[in-house]
C-alpha cells in the first residue's frame, strides 16, 4: 500500500507543475519538469526502495507511461519507452505474470523447462501465453532459437500510445499500437528462425502495411531486418531481432487494379518482343549482305541477349512454383546472366555508334568482333562466376513483395546487396556511357551533319531523325534509366511508361534493323564515303 500511495504522490507532483518539487533548484534549471526528472519519476525511485520490483511496481509505472509521454519532447519519449522496457524486465516473477493498465498489457515469462518456443496472444485488455484470447489484436511466435533458461524472463506488452506524442509518422501506426519484446539482460538480435508477429487489420486498397520497429539510436520508425507479409486481414512481421515493433499504414505506391495490369503489360510485351528478337535473328542467318555488316552483328548480339532474358523472365516465376530447386537455381542463374548480357551489349552498342558516327576518321581495330564478344559474354559470365563461387544459394527462389511471398516469389539472386551492386552498378555505368554517346549523336543531328536535307524534304528528314533518335535511346537502353530519376519509386504513370516501352525493347529493335535493311539496300549502289573499318 505505501508503494501505491508513492506512485501516486510522484504522478500529482509529475503533472501538476504549480507544485515545487526540490525547491527552486529544479525551475531553476529548465522551468518545466526536465527529462530526467521525469525519467526518476517514472522508474519510482526514492532512497529507501528496495533494488528487487514486484507486478505492483511494475503496474505503478505502467500507469504512469501514457501521461508521461503526452506533450513530451523526442528524447524524452525514448527514454520513457526503455525505462518501462528495463522495469519490466526487472520485475521478479516467479511464474508468467500478467499485467494490466489502460491501453497497456503485458506478459512477464519465465520458462519452466526446456524452451521451445512461446506463443503469445493479446487484446486490449487481456494478454495470455501459449493459449488464444477473445478479440485478439496481436498474436507473437518466438523461436526456440532464443534459448531462454529458468532464470531468464521473456517480456512481452503492448502499448497504445497517446495522441499527443512526440514520435515521427505516429500518424501512421497502426491502433498508434507499439509491441515490446525483450530478453531480460539481452540483447537479441540476427536470428535465423524470426519472430513473428501477427496483427488483424481492416483491409484497406488505398493504404498498405509496412512492418517497422522503434530505432532508439536514430529516434525513428526503421524497417531493418523486419519483413511485411500479407494473409488476407493479417500482416505478419517477421522480424531477426526484438526490441519495439509497430505497422506503419503507408499510401500505396501501386492499386491491385495498376499491378494485375502491368503484370499483363510485362508478360504480352516480352511475348511480343521476344518474337520480334527471332525474327530479327532469322533476318540476319537468311542474310549474306547483312551478316557481312560489324553493326548488324552487334545488333544481333544484343537480340540474341534479350532474347535470352525474355525466355527465363517469362519462366522465372513457373520455374519458382515448381519443386525443383535445381530448376530454379538454373533460371535464376542465366536471368541474372542475360539482364548482364544485355546491358554489356546495350554498353558496346554506344561503343559502336560512337566509333562509327562521331569518331569519322579512319581507324583500324584488329579482331575488333572479337574483342567486343569477350567484353559482352565474358564479363557477365565472370560476374555470376563469382557470386556462385561465394555462395550458390544467393540464386534461388526470391519474393519481389515481401508482403505477399506467395504470389510475387521468383527464380532470381535472393540477396538485396548482390543484385543492386550487379544489375544496378552495371547499368549504371552503361547509362552513362550511352547518355553521352546518344547527346553526342543528338548534337550532329542539330548541327547537320547527319542527313543534310535539301529545303523540299525537309520536313520529312526531321521526322526521320526525331524517330532515330527514339529508337536510338530504345537501343541504347535509356529508357531503362527511367529509375534512376524516381529516386527508388516510380509514379504509376511512370511504371507504365517504363513497363510499355522497356517490355517492347525487342520490337524496336527489329523495327530499327528493318529500317536499316532498307537503308543498306538504298545505298547499295552508291560509293561508300564512310572511312571507319573494325576487318580483322
Amino acid at each position: 500500500m505505501r508503494r501505491w500511495t508513492l506512485c501516486w504522490l510522484i504522478l500529482f507532483f509529475t503533472f501538476h507543475h504549480n507544485v515545487e518539487t526540490n525547491g527552486s533548484a529544479e525551475q531553476k534549471n529548465s522551468g518545466s519538469p526536465g527529462c530526467c526528472k521525469v525519467l526518476d519519476r517514472l522508474n519510482c525511485k526514492t532512497p529507501s526502495e528496495p533494488e528487487q520490483k514486484d507486478a505492483d511496481y511494475a503496474s505503478c509505472c505502467m500507469k504512469t507511461l501514457p501521461l508521461l509521454l503526452n506533450n513530451v519532447h523526442l528524447d524524452d519519449t525514448i527514454k520513457a519507452l526503455g525505462v518501462l522496457q528495463k522495469v519490466l524486465e526487472e520485475t521478479e516473477t516467479t511464474n508468467s505474470t500478467a499485467l494490466y493498465q489502460d491501453n497497456m498489457v503485458a506478459l512477464l515469462y519465465k520458462p519452466t523447462d526446456d524452451f521451445k518456443g512461446l506463443q503469445i496472444a493479446a487484446s486490449d485488455n487481456q494478454v495470455m501465453a501459449d493459449s488464444d484470447v477473445p478479440n485478439s489484436k496481436v498474436k507473437v511466435h518466438l523461436p526456440s532459437e532464443l534459448n531462454v533458461g529458468q532464470n531468464d524472463t521473456i517480456v512481452f506488452c503492448t502499448i497504445q500510445l497517446p495522441n499527443e506524442m512526440a514520435l515521427e509518422r505516429i500518424d501512421e501506426l497502426y491502433g498508434r499500437r507499439l509491441v515490446g519484446l525483450s530478453v531480460r539482460g539481452r540483447n537479441v538480435s540476427g536470428l535465423q528462425d524470426r519472430v513473428n508477429i501477427t496483427i488483424n487489420i481492416e483491409t484497406s486498397k488505398t493504404m498498405m502495411p509496412k512492418c517497422v520497429f522503434l530505432n532508439t539510436t536514430e529516434k525513428n520508425f526503421s524497417t531493418s531486418g523486419c519483413e511485411t507479409k500479407r494473409e488476407q486481414n493479417q500482416i505478419i512481421c517477421s522480424c531477426d531481432h526484438l526490441t519495439y515493433f509497430g505497422l506503419l499504414m503507408v499510401s500505396a505506391e501501386l492499386s491491385p487494379e495498376d499491378e494485375a495490369i502491368l503484370s499483363y503489360i510485362s508478360y504480352i510485351g516480352c511475348g511480343i518482343s521476344l518474337t520480334a528478337l527471332v525474327i530479327a535473328v532469322l533476318l540476319f542467318i537468311t542474310n549474306r549482305k547483312l551478316r557481312a555488316d560489324d553493326s548488324k552483328k552487334i545488333h544481333i548480339s544484343l537480340a540474341v541477349a534479350l532474347i535470352l532474358l525474355n525466355v527465363h523472365f517469362l519462366s522465372c516465376q513457373a520455374a519458382a512454383a515448381s519443386s525443383s530447386t535445381e530448376l530454379c537455381f538454373y533460371v535464376a542463374l542465366l536471368l541474372h546472366y542475360s539482364l548482364l548480357a544485355s546491358f554489356t551489349w546495350m554498353a558496346l552498342e554506344g561503343f559502336h555508334l560512337y566509333l562509327v558516327l562521331v569518331k569519322v576518321f579512319n581507324i583500324y581495330v584488329r579482331r575488333y568482333l572479337l574483342k567486343l564478344s569477350v567484353v559482352g559474354w565474358g564479363l557477365p559470365a565472370v560476374i555470376v562466376s563469382v557470386v556462385v563461387i561465394i555462395d550458390h544459394n544467393m540464386y534461388g527462389r526470391a519474393s519481389l513483395d515481401k508482403s505477399r511471398p506467395n504470389e510475387t516469389t521468383v527464380c532470381y539472386v535472393t540477396d538485396d546487396n548482390v543484385k543492386m551492386g550487379t544489375t544496378l552498378g552495371l547499368f549504371g555505368m552503361v547509362f552513362v556511357i550511352n547518355g553521352f554517346v546518344f547527346g553526342g549523336i543528338m548534337k550532329w543531328l542539330m548541327c547537320g551533319k547527319l542527313n543534310k536535307p535539301t529545303e523540299p524534304s525537309k520536313k520529312s528528314k526531321t521526322k526521320q531523325e526525331l524517330f532515330t533518335l527514339l529508337v536510338l535511346m530504345i537501343l541504347l537502353g535509356l529508357t531503362w534509366g527511367l529509375i534512376f530519376f524516381s529516386f527508388g519509386h516510380l509514379t504509376t504513370a511512370g511504371l507504365y511508361i517504363f513497363c510499355i516501352i522497356n517490355s517492347l525493347q525487342g520490337f524496336f529493335i527489329l523495327i530499327y534493323f528493318v529500317l536499316s535493311m532498307k537503308k543498306i539496300k538504298a545505298s547499295a549502289e552508291k560509293p561508300s564515303t564512310q572511312t571507319f573499318s573494325t576487318k580483322s
